[in-house]
């Protein structure tokens, strides 16, 4: 291998770009969730996520360094094929350009990515090594599906006033992503010594109990549950010009669905709980590191049939086949770089 090469693959080891395809899919299901599709603040907020998660890799690993020399010694700084220093770097200016981009989507978007950026920064330093870890890690995951709701509804005229009214309906959407996350970083913080069986089996039953809920249809109330956007007349809501025409979403009760969409939405449930449920299962019978690593890179790649089922909860089937479309991407590049 070339040394072009080598450090090619050393920086996409570091920053985990596997596990990037997972990461579109929190702001399509914020948008969705918000009663909208997707469209150029969307673009935006996908943009400050991918930054600010590829931030988060670069920290993790400058911050457990010394740790990793120990369990992990073949990881790209202990190697000393990338240099701490150039780990810090990368993760500031990532921060940086993910906050910037965060901010030509509006104020609001920006304090959400600050609010992100903040808590992955905390959970690298300091709160991955307490007791806080796992919810720190489902706040980061929460706030960035809201990320998505709010660049959207911000980014859109016609319902820009009603943005205080985006945010509750897409609060169940982000509690569920934040719940699966939770159950993962769980899992995680055993990968590199293994030994626990109860950790994986609970993950295993927040799965099956997530999917069950995600596969039922949301409840009315949220414009994604067929309420009218601010100023829709009796006709029904209003189509705001983007940049490829309308952008809002009717939602379940609109033509935004089809009679399929509850099929979709419960597939796209079952898929979400059979991605990880074999690995998880394998872990809980045997907790040796490898199993255990192993039910954690599972656990990353149902994120995105999760958010898919989301996205189709919240009545927008096109969203959720689109977010699907990355689950081949994510299964590719995690043959070739581990997504943990």
């Amino acid at each position: 291998m070339s040394r072009a090469r080598g450090r090619v693959a050393a920086w996409a080891e570091l920053l985990r770009v596997s596990a990037l395809a997972t990461v579109p899919g929190d702001a399509l299901a914020g948008a969705a969730a918000a009663g909208l599709r997707p469209d150029r603040s969307t673009l935006l907020a996908i943009g400050s996520s991918l930054c600010l998660y590829e931030a988060g890799m670069a920290l993790n690993d400058w911050a457990d360094r010394e740790e990793d020399a120990v369990d992990r010694p073949h990881r790209p700084l202990p190697s000393g094929r990338v240099t701490p220093r150039a780990a810090l770097a990368v993760s500031a200016a990532l921060t940086a350009v993910g906050l910037t981009l965060a901010a030509r989507a509006g104020r609001p978007t920006l304090a959400t990515a600050t609010a992100l950026a903040a808590t992955v920064w905390s959970y690298d330093l300091h709160l991955k090594h307490t007791p806080a870890a796992p919810a720190t890690m489902a706040t980061a995951r929460a706030l960035n599906l809201l990320l998505g709701a709010i660049a959207t509804t911000t980014g859109c005229p016609a319902v820009r006033r009603g943005a205080r009214a985006s945010l509750p309906a897409a609060l169940p959407s982000a509690a569920l992503l934040g719940a699966h996350t939770y159950a993962v970083t769980s899992v995680s913080r055993h990968e590199t010594q293994g030994g626990s069986t109860r950790t994986p089996l609970l993950a295993l039953a927040t799965t099956t109990a997530l999917a069950a809920v995600t596969s039922r249809p949301r409840a009315p109330g949220g414009r994604a549950g067929g309420e009218k956007p601010s100023g829709a007349g009796p006709g029904g809501p209003p189509a705001h010009p983007g940049p490829s025409g309308p952008t809002i979403n009717p939602g379940p009760s609109g033509n935004g669905t089809t009679p399929l969409t509850p099929l979709i939405t419960a597939a796209l449930a079952a898929a979400y709980a059979r991605t990880p449920a074999v690995p998880l299962l394998h872990a809980a019978l045997n907790p040796s590191p490898p199993l255990t690593q192993r039910s954690v890179g599972a656990g990353i790649r149902a994120l995105i049939p999760l958010q898919a089922a989301l996205a189709a909860r919240a009545g927008a089937p096109g969203t959720a086949l689109l977010v699907l479309g990355l689950a081949p991407l994510a299964r590719a590049l995690a043959r070739k770089v581990s997504p943990t």
